[in-house]
């Protein structure tokens, strides 16, 4: 009777250990991630790329990405402990043990890089391990803790996602992709710096150089609003190129003008809640970037 009472006990603890190891992956940003891949696939070829390579390159690309959130849970444990935004994550709870937390890193690490080796091509696999090692040491144990601008600089990890759909579609490089990886990148310190801003005090307490604690309020509120317009400027690149055409433009336009709207706010500093709102609707707003590409791209392959 006691061992009965005793199993349902073992399965529970046993299913949140897996929760927490799923945790670990920050499987809604490696969504994102492989929403822009799958755009730099389909954007790759005029038609619908191969299913087998879409499958092989997004489920080896998001391995992989999680590995890398599995190290950075890993090498932040200490100063996840000191901001509420992550105080409750499975290693500043203690609810994993270290060692294994970085073994699940690895494992998901050597199978994304490994499956893309084996069935996608040589150079998607190499540039996505570059990508784990820029963002899980470059970025996480250096330059997090180096650096105000560590965001702009580890940013070029972050952003090669539609790089890797595009290179595991064709197996090589171009002016298209490099193009839709200078998007994210462009995009990304507007996005982080309002979500800085609003977790201020929480980064000075832990230590880390973050724009807002070094260099204050007001000058990070104006390089949000540079690179918002820095960011605007690159997403026409794609119609200016030829890459896209009038259905991107209208809809690009169109995104261009909220995002415009809410840094617009951040950088007038009078609502306290604007750099929260704004970085939310950031992430809203890169998916919608790269949704209208996408639909452009169908538009002009399939005329209805």
């Amino acid at each position: 009777m006691r061992n009965a009472l005793m199993m349902p006990a073992r399965f529970e603890r046993v299913g949140e250990s897996w929760r927490d190891l799923l945790t670990l992956c920050k499987p809604r940003v490696v969504l994102v991630m492989l929403v822009c891949a799958l755009v730099g696939m389909a954007l790759a070829t005029p038609g619908l790329p191969s299913l087998a390579a879409v499958v092989n390159g997004l489920v080896g690309i998001g391995l992989a990405a999680g590995g890398a959130a599995a190290y950075n849970h890993v090498l932040d444990r200490k100063l996840d402990v000191l901001m509420a935004r992550t105080a409750r994550r499975p290693l500043a709870t203690r609810r994993l043990a270290t060692p294994l937390a970085l073994a699940w890193a690895t494992l998901l690490s050597v199978l994304g890089i490994g499956l893309l080796l084996w069935q996608v091509n040589a150079l998607t696999a190499w540039l996505t391990l570059a990508s784990l090692i820029g963002y899980a040491l470059i970025y996480t144990a250096f330059l997090k803790r180096a650096t105000p601008q560590n965001i702009v600089i580890g940013g070029v990890a972050g952003a090669a996602p539609p790089l890797l759909g595009w290179t595991a579609i064709t197996g090589s490089l171009g002016p298209e992709p490099l193009l839709l990886m200078l998007i994210i990148f462009a995009w990304t310190p507007p996005h982080f710096w309002a979500l800085a801003i609003h977790k201020r005090e929480e980064y000075a307490r832990a230590g880390v150089p973050m724009l807002p604690v070094t260099h204050g309020e007001a000058f990070t509120r104006l390089q949000i609003w540079l690179y918002a317009w820095l960011t605007l400027v690159v997403t026409l690149l794609p119609f200016v190129i030829g890459m896209s055409g009038a259905v991107y433009l209208v809809g690009v336009m169109a995104l261009n003008l909220r995002f415009m709207v809410w840094n617009y706010r951040v950088w007038r500093g009078q609502d306290p809640r604007a750099p929260l709102a704004a970085f939310w609707f950031s992430i809203r707003y890169i998916l919608g970037v790269f949704g209208v590409l996408l639909l452009d791209h169908y538009a002009v392959a399939w005329p209805w």
